[in-house]
C-alpha cells in the first residue's frame, strides 16, 4: 500500500508543467548570490584581463594608446619580474612538500588517540586565528641577530649566528620556514579528518595478519589517504603561489633586504599602489593566474593515475 502511494506520488509530481513561475522562483532565490559574484568577482576578473592588454594606459585619465602584447613584453624583459617568479617558484616547491609532509606525520600522531591530544589539536590550529601581522612581528623577534631564539639554538649546538633578515642569501630561507609554519595548521587539520574516515576494520585486519607500522602505511594509510592528499596539494600550490602577506609582515612592508625577496603578488601590489602601472599590474596577474591554471591541471591528471577512490 505504501509502495502504491509513493509511485503515485511520484507521478504526480512528472506530470506538473514548467510554468514561468516555476522556472523564475529558484532565480529570484539565486540572485542576490549572483549579484554579489558578478560584482565582486566576474566584474574585476573582466577588468583585469581587459587592463592587461592596455598599452601605456593611463589609469587617473583613463587613456591608452592600443591594446597588444607589450605589457607581457615589457614583464618577461623586467629583471624584478623575473626574479619574483624565481622567488614564487622556489618557495612554492620547498613550502608545498615540506608542509605535506610535516603536516602528515603531525596528524598521523595526533589520530593515534593518545592522552593531551585534544590540546595539541588546539596549539597547532591557534595559528589560524591569530593575526598574520602580529605573528610577522613575533617571527622577526625569533629572527633577531643578536635576541632571537632561533640564533640562540644555533649557537647552542655550534653554529654562528645568521642575518635572517639583512642577509639577501637567507632571506628566503627565513621565509620558507615562517610559510611552512603558517600551512601546518589548516593541512594538520585535513589530514586528520582525512584519517578519522579511513575505517579501523583495515588496521584490526593488518595488525591480525602481522603487518608491520611501515606497510601499514604504505599499503593502508597513504592510499585511503591519497584524496585527502591530493586535495592539500592542490591547496597548498594556489595559496602558497599567492605568497605576500608573509613577506609584508616579516620585512615591514617591503620586499626583503635591498629588494631581493620580490614575489609575484607583491610586484602586483608596488606596480598597482605604488607605481600605478594598473596595466603591467593586471598582466602580471594574468600570468599568474596562467601559471597556477596549468600547475593545477598538470597535478590533477597526475592525480587520476595514483589516487584512490
Amino acid at each position: 500500500m505504501i509502495l502504491r502511494q509513493r509511485k503515485r506520488s511520484v507521478k504526480v509530481k512528472s506530470d506538473e508543467k514548467i510554468t514561468v513561475r516555476t522556472f523564475t522562483e529558484p532565480f529570484i532565490y539565486l540572485l542576490p548570490f549572483i549579484l554579489v559574484v558578478s560584482v565582486f568577482m566576474v566584474f574585476p576578473i573582466i577588468t583585469v584581463f581587459l587592463n592587461a592588454f592596455l598599452e601605456n594606459y593611463d589609469y587617473l585619465a583613463n587613456t591608452y594608446t592600443g591594446m597588444g602584447m607589450g605589457n607581457f613584453a615589457a614583464l618577461f624583459s623586467d629583471k624584478e619580474f623575473l626574479l619574483s617568479l624565481k622567488n614564487t617558484f622556489l618557495y612554492v616547491a620547498f613550502v608545498v612538500p615540506l608542509s605535506t609532509v610535516i603536516a602528515l606525520t603531525v596528524a598521523i600522531l595526533l589520530n593515534q588517540k593518545l592522552k593531551g591530544s585534544s590540546f595539541f589539536q588546539f596549539v597547532y590550529f591557534l595559528p589560524m586565528v591569530t593575526a598574520t601581522i602580529a605573528v610577522g612581528i613575533v617571527w622577526k623577534w625569533m629572527y633577531h641577530y643578536d635576541y632571537g631564539i632561533i640564533n640562540y639554538v644555533l649557537g647552542v649546538i655550534g653554529i654562528e649566528p645568521v642575518k635572517w633578515m639583512e642577509n639577501p642569501k637567507m632571506a628566503l630561507a627565513a621565509l620558507i620556514i615562517y610559510g611552512i609554519w603558517t600551512k601546518l595548521p589548516f593541512t594538520i587539520i585535513l589530514f586528520l579528518s582525512g584519517l578519522q574516515t579511513i575505517g579501523e576494520q583495515y588496521y584490526t585486519a593488518a595488525k591480525v595478519d602481522g603487518a608491520k607500522p611501515a606497510k601499514i602505511l604504505f599499503r593502508i594509510t597513504l592510499p585511503l589517504l591519497s584524496p585527502t592528499i591530493a586535495l592539500v596539494l592542490i591547496i597548498n600550490i594556489i595559496n602558497t603561489s599567492k605568497v605576500f602577506n608573509e613577506v609584508f609582515a616579516l620585512f615591514n612592508g617591503k620586499p626583503g633586504p635591498g629588494y631581493s625577496l620580490y614575489t609575484v603578488v607583491f610586484y602586483i601590489y608596488e606596480n598597482f599602489y605604488h607605481k600605478m602601472n594598473v596595466s603591467i599590474a593586471c598582466a602580471a596577474a594574468l600570468v599568474l593566474f596562467l601559471i597556477v591554471f596549468i600547475m593545477t591541471m598538470l597535478q590533477m591528471t597526475i592525480q587520476k593515475k595514483w589516487v584512490s577512490r
